[in-house]
């Protein structure tokens, strides 16, 4: 199950909003074919931390050489929940559609309010690894996924509020790698500073002065820490979390307006980068560490076209267009129903 889910990674959030409102049934558009993916990949571990079962149903394999191992397997179900929780988030946080789409919308959201209970219960199964390196990347992409969702938040509950907060100051506890670690710190701290609460300011505002003064590659890439990589991290975590954090700061306090009209431009000319990177099948070129995450290899761009962001050169259902090649490509689509159990 993990491999599944991070190996797709953090596509799906970009179910185009205009299309949503004018669907009046699921059929066999791109818009079925994307909820059928996400159903089929985030189902098992939405459902069974739902019932703080992952634990149990989850599992966990590495390579034979693979350092760390009985620490990584700690850590294996809360990467698993929050990096599906930020690809999902913003669909989960959309309202109409289909009347199947309702349904499947009003399921995952049961879902995630008690899968989220369970993550940061102590009393729980489920209850996750929240000290360390790894538990901060993926506790950052479990605050991800609650800024782009403010609907999981404020229904959650008062406890589970508090034990969401205390276990994400936790992570306070490890210093960030010297890389694009230092935006997981910053996530956090806009997780506090969007919902209103004490954060730390130079947390959040060291890793967007880094990558904004000294890790600016050109042509619209950054460099990864001070040694710069032809991979996609860019856009699996580098510009979705710089505009996002920018962003949330922006509308707190103007902090970072001095560098809003850059990161625009860069950006933009990424978005352009990574669309002209998808032949028309689907594929694109395999280059770079983590290149098993196929789907997250273009969040920047859902993100962009989410966001309305895109370049003029760009237009949503383009972009739609190559992401579903996408996401088809590495897999064999079925056709289940997408509101089948199991």
């Amino acid at each position: 199950m993990k491999k599944i889910v991070i190996a797709i990674g953090l596509i799906f959030f970009f179910i185009d909003v205009h299309a949503q409102k004018k669907s009046k049934s699921i059929g066999n558009s791109d818009r079925a074919i994307w909820l059928r993916y996400m159903d089929k990949v985030a189902r098992p571990v939405m459902r069974s931390l739902a019932e703080d079962q992952l634990k149990e149903k989850m599992p966990v394999e590495f390579a034979k050489n693979v350092d760390n191992a009985a620490s990584r397997g700690k850590v294996a179900y809360l990467e698993a929940f929050g990096r599906t929780l930020s690809g999902i988030g913003p669909w989960l946080n959309l309202e109409g559609g289909s009347k199947e789409e309702l349904a499947l919308r009003e399921q995952y959201r049961k879902w995630a309010l008690n899968a989220l209970e369970n993550a940061v219960n102590p009393s729980a199964k489920d209850y996750m690894e929240w000290k360390g390196g790894q538990p901060l990347v993926d506790a950052s992409f479990l605050a991800f996924g609650l800024v782009r969702c403010p609907w999981l938040w404020e229904h959650s509950s008062d406890t589970v509020k508090k034990q969401v907060i205390e276990v994400f100051r936790t992570t306070k506890e490890t210093v960030p790698v010297y890389t694009n670690w230092l935006l997981f710190s910053g996530m956090i701290e806009a997780f506090f500073s969007k919902y209103g609460m004490e954060y730390d300011k130079l947390r959040l505002e060291f890793g967007v002065r880094e990558f904004a003064e000294h890790w600016y590659a050109g042509d619209g890439m950054f460099s990864d820490g001070n040694q710069f990589h032809l991979d996609y991290y860019n856009s699996y975590v580098i510009q979705p979390y710089l505009l996002t954090i920018v962003n949330i700061a922006n509308q707190k306090n103007k902090q970072f307006q001095w560098f809003s009209p850059k990161l625009d431009k860069i950006t933009k000319r990424y978005a352009e980068i990574q669309e002209k990177m998808i032949n028309s099948d689907g594929s694109f070129p395999v280059t770079g560490r983590s290149i098993v995450y196929r789907g997250g290899a273009f969040h920047h761009l859902a993100d962009m076209a989410l966001q309305k962001r895109l370049p003029e050169s760009l237009s949503p259902g383009q972009i739609r267009g190559a992401l579903t090649a996408v996401i088809k490509k590495p897999f064999l689509l079925q056709r289940p129903s997408i509101i089948k159990d199991g």
